[in-house]
């Protein structure tokens, strides 16, 4: 059976677990702190087992089979035996990233992938350590990515095609969704896109235009509901009689005259900024209780849209 090493046993790297085993790989679960991986298998249980409960358990095991596909590992060298890809899921911080592919690079063979989870780190910053770099690549997931199954698939200027492609494949295969960048640029596309969506929602509240809770439901009940099937450039296609390059012609103009009337990035550590954090507070206290309710419901309306998309 094929092995894939996950280091970090937090959040992401119990959800590359359960992706990983609902396709049918082994997938051996490292953690350097003392216990962490042993306490990440218990939540991977209680997630698996509710996943099921509900009828949104992936793959086509049950979560009893896949869970005797994970194991969890103090060992780095013990949980790289044997694998043909990994993937890192430690925290964000570059220099802990370097060293840790600097490490696994000694204890795997040639033909082993090497890929990072981070979300703003470029490819050719996180393994500028390691000697063989054609085989390494960044696959940035979505949280939660067992309900968001977008991945990111970066290489670094030295990236074998072939690398790109097995990893598509092994993506697609447990049901995600890649798409591959061309090459590496800060912050890759998706938080690219989400950037510019944060700021222009930021200035808005910012200048008085609209509050955090309408600016919000612009998206959820608005741009979100088309964006959760169809991206913007289908549609724009959609949206005029001749397609994508009428749309243009009817609103091009537009689009350009407001995006020349955007300011400056805005400064989210400002005296103005506390207001709109306030404001956000208001609507969800920052408190463990509030927060992790908002959590649950954002994950349960994910997994219900999860399973709509799944049908159509």
């Amino acid at each position: 059976m094929k092995i894939i090493t996950i280091i970090g046993s937090g959040l992401i790297g119990r959800s590359w677990a359960t992706v990983f085993a609902s396709g049918g790989y082994s997938v051996k679960l490292y953690d350097n702190q003392p216990g962490q991986a042993a306490n990440a298998m218990i939540e991977i249980k209680k997630q698996m087992m509710e996943l099921q409960e509900m009828g949104m358990l992936r793959g086509q095991q049950s979560a009893t089979q896949q869970l005797a596909l994970i194991s969890s590992h103090e060992d780095l060298q013990q949980a790289l035996q044997g694998a043909f890809f990994v993937q890192d899921c430690i925290f964000e911080n570059l220099e802990a990233k370097q060293n840790l592919f600097r490490d696994v690079e000694r204890l795997v063979s040639e033909d082993v992938i090497l890929s990072s989870s981070t979300s703003y780190l470029v490819p050719s910053a996180v393994f500028l350590l390691v000697q063989n770099r054609k085989r390494c690549l960044v696959s940035h997931p979505v949280n939660p990515p067992y309900y968001v199954k977008l991945v990111e698939l970066v290489p670094h200027p030295e990236t074998l095609v072939a690398v790109m492609e097995s990893t598509y494949a092994l993506m697609t295969e447990v049901g995600q969704v890649p798409v591959r960048l061309k090459k590496e640029i800060d912050g890759f596309a998706l938080n690219r896109v989400q950037a510019a969506i944060i700021a222009e929602s930021w200035r808005l509240v910012q200048d008085g235009i609209i509050s955090v809770q309408d600016i919000d439901l612009v998206m959820s009940e608005g741009l979100g509901m088309r964006y959760a099937f169809i991206g913007p450039m289908e549609t724009m296609h959609l949206n005029a009689p001749e397609g994508l390059g009428d749309y243009m012609k009817r609103y091009g103009e537009g689009i350009q005259r407001v995006q020349r009337s955007v300011g400056a990035v805005p400064d989210f550590f400002s005296e103005d900024a506390k207001s709109i954090v306030s404001e956000m507070c208001d609507l969800v206290p920052n408190n463990e209780r509030h927060l992790s309710a908002r959590r649950a419901r954002r994950d349960q309306l994910l997994m219900r849209l999860a399973h709509l998309k799944k049908d159509h």
